[in-house]
C-alpha cells in the first residue's frame, strides 16, 4: 500500500509550488511511463495496478482504489510514476528551434512539445510565463515526448534579441510560408493563444510568415496555435526546392 505521506507528496504535485519545491513530475499510463524510462528520466516511484509491471524495488503493485487517490486522470490508467525534473542541457546556437511567447493551454503546449519531437526539434524555449512543461496535463498531452525534447524557460524578449539566429514569427500577416526561404537553422516564434506574439516580443522577429487562408469567405479568425505549428514546422522541414 501507499502511504499517508506518500500519497500526500504525489497529489501535492498538481500544483507547479511543489513540483519546484520537490523537483518530481508526475506521469499516468504505462506507454508514457516507459517512453520517459526508455529516454533515462529518473524515476522515482511507480505505483501500478498490474503486478506484471512491477520489476524493480522502486515500482509498487497498489490496488484500484489506492490508484484512484493519488490519479490526476478522471479515469485512472494502470500506473502513475514520479520522476525526477531533469536539468536542461545548455541552448545550442544552430538548428531550428522553437519559441513560445506565453502559451496558456496545457494541452496546446503538450502537442506541440510532440511535434518537435515528430519534426526533430530538440529544443524548445518557453517564455517565463508559459504553462509549465510539468503540468499533469502536458505531461500527458505530449504522450512521452517530453523525454526527448529540451525544454527551457527563459526571458524570452532577451533570448530572442541576443541571438544571431534568424528569427520567424507566426502572424496573421506576412509572407506566405508556402513561398518563404526558410533556413535550416532559426528560431521559429507562435504566441499567446488569444493575443497572438506579444508587442515587446514582436519587436525581435527578423521574418513575419503567415499561412494563408483559402475558404472563399475568408472569414475563419485564426487557427488553433498547435495546428497551426505544425503546418510551420511540415514547412521548415520540406526539402528544399519541392
Amino acid at each position: 500500500m501507499i502511504s499517508n505521506k506518500q500519497a500526500k507528496l504525489i497529489t501535492s504535485l498538481k500544483l507547479k509550488k511543489y513540483r519546484e519545491k520537490h523537483g518530481f513530475f508526475v506521469a499516468e499510463g504505462p506507454k508514457v511511463i516507459s517512453e520517459l524510462i526508455d529516454e533515462g528520466v529518473s524515476l522515482t516511484w511507480m505505483y501500478t495496478v498490474d503486478p506484471s509491471l512491477a520489476s524493480a524495488d522502486n515500482h509498487f503493485v497498489i490496488n484500484e482504489a489506492a490508484l484512484k487517490k493519488i490519479s490526476f486522470l478522471k479515469t485512472p490508467n494502470t500506473s502513475l510514476a514520479v520522476f525526477e525534473i531533469p536539468e536542461s542541457p545548455s541552448l545550442p546556437d544552430s538548428g531550428l528551434i522553437v519559441a513560445l511567447d506565453a502559451l496558456r493551454d496545457p494541452g496546446n503546449l503538450g502537442t506541440i512539445i510532440r511535434l518537435c519531437d515528430w519534426f526533430g526539434v530538440k529544443h524548445l524555449v518557453c517564455s517565463s510565463d508559459t504553462v509549465d512543461c510539468y503540468n499533469p496535463k502536458v505531461v500527458q498531452a505530449s504522450m512521452g515526448s517530453l523525454g526527448r525534447v529540451n525544454i527551457h524557460y527563459l526571458p524570452l524578449l532577451d533570448f530572442l534579441s541576443e541571438t544571431d539566429l534568424p528569427v520567424y514569427g507566426g502572424f496573421m500577416d506576412g509572407v506566405e510560408v508556402y513561398d518563404a526561404q526558410l533556413p535550416k537553422n532559426g528560431i521559429l516564434v507562435v504566441g499567446n493563444e488569444a493575443n497572438g506574439i506579444s508587442e515587446t516580443v514582436e519587436t525581435t522577429i527578423s521574418h513575419r510568415i503567415t499561412i494563408p487562408r483559402f475558404g472563399p469567405l475568408q472569414r475563419t479568425e485564426s487557427l488553433n496555435v498547435a495546428t497551426a505549428m505544425a503546418i510551420l514546422l511540415n514547412e521548415f522541414r520540406r526539402p528544399t526546392g519541392t
